[in-house]
């Protein structure tokens, strides 16, 4: 027998909170409905000692070594997820399995995971309760998937749709990254270039035009760009450490609640890039939902765990008055009507799936929806920042080059002002 701890709530919306003595979670989620309650979290608290081998699952779960590990990356989790999976799905047992993932894992830090998750399992643990002994490299979605292909007898299934989702998270995460690439690498080159004109090549030109115009005043554009030649040549460290400590203070800030509620919705309102990260923020909540919600997880539970990696307070907000209205008996739509982030047309497409009892698959159409969108943000964004860019460079370059041609205008415009070729008349 083993203990479980679970959250629920009646069909008033009470909530409850309690301690079961059963066998496994299948049973205890069946006596948590035998009661007449509505479950939003059960969980093991604590492993049986009069299970066996129940000892040295605990101690493998707090093992020092397991601390000390890395983090899997996701596009290797995604991988070993989908294969097994696919082993799963051919009839494989689960344990023969893992060991057989264990054997072919290229990644040491993934071998060492499939060898602790294999050796729960063998002492009499479930796969759920052996993931979520690693939540390092398995996160709770992740976990709750699995625990409700295990109770709704379609882990395979489950599998292959964690696999789906990890990958297209991934896809919109690497064209984000691949639209950001290029205006990044130009900025870190004009910093280099702008430095090496600033710091070398600008001064050298003020002591060639003091010879040659022989204390005759320069062009007023000439003298700001040498007077911020100078600035940054004097204070260069302070203006390293000046915006090395502006960096610290932001990072800073941002872990602060306010900051980070500030920067989440500035994320969200920025007037050209917070359209794609509100489509990205819509997508990855609907589809998480989507994915949830069709592996059988009860929907409160499924809102906790959204909220939990939603990765932005102002989202994470909206999916609390989410999960406050279903627990009074309210619906999905309520809400997303009323906050700003969302469209009306996502609120009704959410209404029309809730009353006609497929909310999951109308979260998933919406989802691919909204990935398209992002798609096409993305590519529309990164053609607007290439010659945004190319501007940029041009101004900033162009600029200091006349700067520095002006003085040699001045002397060809007036040959007589005393200069090199004055001199010699």
């Amino acid at each position: 027998m083993s203990s479980f701890c679970y959250e629920a709530v009646d069909a008033s919306g009470l909530k409850s909170r309690g301690t079961l003595e059963v066998t496994d979670q299948s049973e205890a989620l069946k006596r948590i409905k035998e009661m007449g309650l509505f479950p939003t979290r059960v969980t093991q608290a604590m492993p049986s000692p009069n299970r066996p081998g129940a000892l040295a699952v605990s101690k493998t779960s707090k093992s020092p070594i397991r601390m000390r590990r890395g983090r899997v990356k996701p596009a290797v989790l995604a991988v070993f997820t989908r294969q097994l999976a696919t082993l799963i799905e051919v009839g494989m047992p689960l344990l023969r399995g893992l060991r057989l993932l264990e054997e072919q894992a290229e990644n040491r830090v993934l071998e060492r995971v499939i060898t602790d998750v294999a050796t729960n399992i063998e002492s009499g643990g479930s796969l759920s309760e052996a993931l979520a002994a690693q939540p390092k490299v398995f996160n709770a979605l992740y976990v709750n998937m699995v625990r409700a292909g295990e109770i709704g007898g379609m882990l395979e299934v489950v599998l292959r749709r964690q696999a789906e989702f990890m990958e297209k998270a991934l896809k919109i995460k690497g064209k984000i990254k691949a639209a950001m690439f290029y205006p990044a690498a130009v900025l870190v080159v004009a910093t280099g270039i702008l430095a090496l004109l600033l710091v070398f090549i600008i001064p050298r030109f003020q002591m060639v035009f003091e010879g040659l115009l022989n204390g005759q005043p320069m062009p007023w554009f000439t003298l700001l760009i040498l007077r911020i030649s100078d600035a940054v040549k004097s204070h260069f460290l302070t203006v390293g450490m000046v915006v090395l400590a502006l960096v610290i203070v932001f990072q800073v800030l941002v872990h602060t609640r306010p900051g980070r509620r500030w920067f989440d919705r500035s994320k969200l309102t920025m007037p050209v890039i917070g359209k794609v990260f509100r489509k990205v923020a819509l997508s990855r909540f609907t589809r998480t939902l989507g994915t949830l919600l069709g592996s059988g997880v009860p929907i409160l539970q499924a809102l906790t765990i959204v909220k939990e990696t939603t990765g932005n307070i102002i989202v994470g907000g909206v999916i609390s008055n989410i999960h406050d209205s279903v627990k009074e008996g309210g619906t999905v739509a309520g809400p997303l009507k009323e906050s700003r982030i969302f469209p009306a047309m996502v609120a009704g497409m959410v209404d029309v799936g809730e009353q006609a009892g497929a909310l999951p698959d109308m979260l998933m159409r919406i989802a691919d929806t909204y990935d398209e969108e992002v798609d096409n943000a993305i590519s529309a964004l990164t053609s607007l920042l290439e010659p945004v860019m190319i501007i940029f460079l041009a101004v900033v370059v162009g600029s200091i080059v006349i700067a520095m041609f002006l003085p040699i205008l001045a002397i060809i415009m007036d040959p007589y002002g005393g200069g090199a070729a004055g001199g010699g008349i």
